[in-house]
Formats: C-alpha cells, structure tokens, sequence
C-alpha cells in the first residue's frame, strides 16, 4: 500500500496518478483509430502509388485476399483494422507474462509507453504504415495489462471498494477517448492525417510524465517481482488453475461481446460517416466526432452506476459480477434492435439527425459498463498476487479475439444489408447472455466466492 494517507474519490491518492496515465494512453489509442479506417479508406488505400509504397503491404494484401477472396478497399481496411485492434488485445498475455517473471510491472509500463510513442510518430510515414501499426502492438502488449493491475495492488485482500476504483478508472479512460477524437480527429480530417497521428504521439508521451510523477504512490511490490508466498507454494497448481479456467471460459463468451461493441470504430463509423447529419447549429463536424458519444455516455453514466450498485449492495441485492455481464450483453442486444430500426429510417432519405444514432450509442454503453470494469475487478480479485498481470492479459485475450471477429465481420458490411447485419450483432448479444447465465453456478463454485 501507498505510504501517503491522500485519498482521491474516497481512495488511494495513487488511483488518480494511474487515472490520468491511463487517460492520457487512451487519448492517443482513440485518437489513432477514430482515423485510422477513415485514412485507410479515404486516403492510403485509394491510391495504389501510395498503397504499394507502403512495406509489407503488397504481401499483406496478397494473403488476406488469398484467405477471404477479393476484396474491396473497405474490406482490405477492415482487414487491417480487426488484426491491429485484435493483436492489440492479444499482446497484453505476453508483457503481462514477462513483467510478472522478467520484468515487474513498473519497468514494463514505461517500456511500453516509449514504444507506443514512436509507433505513433511513425505513422507520419506512409511507408511505415505497417511497422508502426507492429510498435504500437508491441507497446500496448507492455503497457496495458500491468498499469491495469496496479489499480487493483493499491488495495488490500477483500476491500470492497475495487469494484468502485475500476469503475472510477475506467472513466479515465474513456476521459481520454472522448477528447482524442476531437483533438486527433480533426486535425487528421481537417489539417492533415499526420497532424492528427503526432497528436497521438505526444499524448502518450505526456501520459508517462504522469505516470512517473506518481510513482511515489504505488505499492513498491510493483517494481519487482512477486515470488509465491509459502501457502501457494504449499497449494501448488490449485491456487491458480481453476481461477484461470474460470477466467478463461469468460474471456471465451467476451469475444461475441467485443466482436459487437468494437463495430463503433469499423462498420459504424463508416455507416455514421455516410449515413448521418454532421451538422450542428450550421456548423459541420468531421464524423470522426462519432467517437466521442460512447467515452462521453460513460463519464455520466458511471458515476450513476457506481450509485446503483451501492444502494443494492447496502440491500444485499447487487448482482454478481458474471450476472452483470450478462445484463451488459442483453443491453448489446437492445442497442442493436434500435440500430436496425435507425438503419430503416435512412433507406433511400436525407442523411438521419445525428440524434438517432447518438441513442443507439446511449445504449451499448450502458452495456460495456455493466461488462468491461466488472470484468478487471473481478481479474484482480481472483488472481494470484504474483500472476495477476498474466491473468490480466488472459482478460484482453477476450478482446483479441473479439477485435479480429470484428473486422472479420466488417468485411461483409458492404456485401449485405444494414437490417440484416445489424440483426446479426443482435443474435450475438443473446448468444452471448445465455452462455453468460447458464454456467454461472458451477463457476462462482469454483471461485468459492460470490462473483
């Protein structure tokens, strides 16, 4: 525990340092993929003198085409688009594994850190597409997995305000991908597409200023690493395995759960840029703006989540954590009804008010609240001390796989209509609540704890 007695929102003054760290990451993550299909599209992919100049593309798109046939532009980018948001997600297993035996959980955040930063400077290249897409894998693989951890290290063994303090941090990151967006976004669409990566560049760098600042504030554990204490040696295997089984059977049934939501950054955000008004008050906005609904609904409506659950705690009636992510799921589904009823409304009409679209968002947000920090927080209540950025990383596994689903998925969005492929994202949410709820028994046995 942080030796300083400051509190931040009711908790340890070190939550608000890993906070704005995380938040200042996320602004350049979201900053770089609000442009990233868009300057695919729009921009690299259009032109072949530019598209072959780029290394390692020909062969990329030579394979990808081999797998899924041919392939339009926007099959290519959504290619693209699913592997590097996917293996962003598949890279946290291996630095959370080597930060738990090598590395420490401290060194390997700022090694990730600086190499995310000079794949997002790398993006002003054209010919360094690729190679800065493969930094900005390897340095999330790093970072990502033990700064998580750390929120959950700041408290001791059965304090009940874990759930809170994820909640509270994943403000901070979606604080950061709300203003990425608009900062990223425009300059990218508005000045210039490498305007708006450098501005990426200097927000991660300015995230591990934060981050060293409060380094006076994290458990000094996390410098080091954690060797087993003499009761899990004595327990061997069984003091993780069935933990990881259980992890891993969640992170299975998450893949349909993120194969839906990451549609805002691919199919929806093209369909938001061809199918919606982007004029307000007269003044016209670059739809890179449609990320920012989702980071914006999750500033307000965590707060409030956060108080719901409290009240039911208090009564004894809070849902277990497996049971929230079933609701998230079912939250998924009903986004996606209301999407095919908007998608109906733009057939062969003016472009919809942004209005509709904005709802829709309103939904599937209360959705990934319900599913996305409960998850975290139950990963760090669960996992060994010594393995809880390895089970981390199991935990964003999930979101490799579900990454890949979909772009995967998006590769078809032009070859079908918007009804019948919004209505496939509604048969994965349902899919997904059922496998959430049936098990839900034998794995909370297992856990020999209430999640």
């Amino acid at each position: 525990m942080s030796s300083t007695s400051r509190e931040f929102l009711g908790h340890p003054v070190g939550l608000s340092y890993l906070f704005f760290t995380e938040m200042w990451e996320r602004f350049s993550f979201y900053g770089m993929r609000a442009l990233l299909v868009l300057y695919m599209t729009q921009y690299l992919l259009i032109d072949p003198s530019l598209s072959s100049s780029v290394i390692g593309f020909t062969a990329l798109e030579g394979f990808l085409k081999a797998l899924f046939g041919d392939l339009s532009v926007i099959g290519v980018s959504s290619q693209i688009y699913g592997l590097y948001t996917g293996f962003v997600y598949f890279t946290p297993f291996i630095g959370g594994l080597v930060a738990d035996r090598y590395l420490g959980k401290t060194n390997a955040v700022y090694v990730g850190a600086l190499l995310m930063a000079v794949g997002h400077f790398l993006m002003a290249f054209e010919s360094f597409f690729l190679i800065a897409l493969l930094f900005l894998i390897a340095g999330n693989g790093m970072f990502k997995p033990n700064l998580t951890a750390q929120v959950g290290s700041l408290y001791q063994p059965g304090d009940q305000r874990v759930d809170s303090a994820y909640t509270i941090y994943y403000m901070g990151v979606n604080l950061g991908a709300f203003f990425s967006p608009i900062v990223c976004g425009t300059l990218g669409q508005k000045v210039g597409w490498h305007y708006g990566f450098a501005a990426a560049g200097v927000g991660m760098l300015v995230g591990t200023v934060v981050y060293w600042m409060g380094s006076k504030h994290f458990p000094k554990h996390n410098q080091n690493v954690i060797k087993a204490t003499a009761e899990e040696e004595q327990a061997g295997s069984s003091s993780w395995v069935r933990p990881l089984i259980v992890i891993g059977y969640l992170c299975f049934v998450n893949i349909l759960f993120w194969g839906v939501f990451e549609q805002q950054g691919n199919a929806l955000q093209v369909w938001a840029d061809e199918k919606t008004n982007w004029s307000i008050l007269g003044i016209d906005i670059p739809s890179s703006w449609f990320q920012v609904l989702n980071p914006f609904f999750i500033i307000l409506l965590a707060p409030l989540l956060n108080r719901i659950w409290a009240k039911q705690r208090a009564k004894d009636k809070e849902p277990g954590s497996i049971v929230k992510m079933a609701i998230g799921c079912g939250w998924m589904a009903i986004a996606f009804l209301c999407m095919m009823f908007v998608a109906s409304l733009a057939q062969g009409a003016d472009k919809i008010n942004v209005i509709w679209v904005a709802s829709v968002v309103l939904l599937f947000t209360i959705g990934e609240l319900y599913l996305s920090p409960i998850g975290q927080a139950m990963v760090s209540k669960v996992a060994p001390a010594r393995m809880v950025s390895m089970f981390m990383g199991v935990w964003f596994l999930s979101s490799f796989f579900g990454n890949y689903l979909a772009g995967f998925i998006g590769s078809y969005y032009d070859k079908m209509s918007n009804q019948n492929y919004f209505a496939i994202m509604v048969v994965m949410s349902l899919i997904a609540v059922v496998m959430f709820v049936a098990p839900r028994k034998q794995l909370v046995k297992w856990l020999d704890q209430r999640v």
